[in-house]
């Protein structure tokens, strides 16, 4: 419910300017909407159950530094790390807070360390995926993909519109079947530039992104539309 197959939009804000994005995001519904509210707060939950855990196996270390001054930090000091360290602290001193203090107790840190960061990295992985194509006449054509975690920042490429010396669709093997991909060749680069490279969608949407991107840059089109394709 929270992924679906790759569908593709289409957004021409002018004839010059087409923008085609393909993203596993199902469209937006109130179910849909309250399960990603729920979904963002166990992840909020589970990160901060860990960051208490680690902080209760701390305190519990022999290396352990006395613990900073028990006061509520004021003004700007919401937004340091003595206010973390007090709302932590704060939180080891509840009935929960002793709670996954003795679980975490007689963990060793060689083993509660590394299960904290894998936790923390399956939290911070986003449930889909968005890779788009914008193409300006005249200019170029950027491609973009959303990162695997929230982490990380989008990664994009402009290719200038002189550096481009075609777009086509390709071919290849991928297991036991064959997928079809948009690819640029960029002149003076021995590699191609694969176009929508994490989800690689159907052929029916790898032929529309193609020849809407050949007609944006080199035909003219008119009228402002916004297309789906599912």
């Amino acid at each position: 419910m929270l992924t679906t197959t790759p569908r593709l939009y289409t957004r021409r804000p002018s004839p010059t300017t087409a923008e085609f994005t393909v993203t596993t995001l199902p469209p937006p519904t109130i179910p849909l909407r309250i399960l990603r509210v729920l979904l963002l707060a166990l992840r909020v939950a589970l990160v901060l159950l860990t960051a208490l855990a680690l902080h209760a196996r701390w305190l519990s270390s022999p290396y352990a530094q006395p613990s900073l001054p028990s006061t509520c930090p004021t003004g700007d000091g919401w937004f340091s790390m003595e206010a973390v360290w007090y709302a932590l602290d704060t939180l080891h001193k509840s009935s929960l807070g002793q709670l996954v203090g003795g679980l975490v107790e007689n963990v060793p840190l060689v083993v509660l360390l590394p299960a904290a960061a894998a936790l923390c990295y399956l939290l911070a992985l986003r449930v889909h995926t968005t890779e788009s194509l914008l193409v300006m006449r005249g200019l170029g054509v950027q491609t973009s993909s959303s990162p695997a975690t929230y982490l990380a920042s989008a990664t994009s490429r402009f290719i200038p519109t002189e550096k481009i010396r075609d777009i086509f669709v390709n071919e290849a093997f991928r297991g036991f079947e064959v997928r079809y991909y948009l690819i640029v060749v960029v002149e003076g680069e021995e590699n191609v530039v694969v176009v929508f490279p994490r989800l690689l969608p159907r052929r029916s949407i790898v032929e529309t992104v193609w020849r809407g991107a050949r007609a944006c840059l080199y035909e003219s089109r008119g009228g402002d539309t916004t297309e789906e394709k599912g």
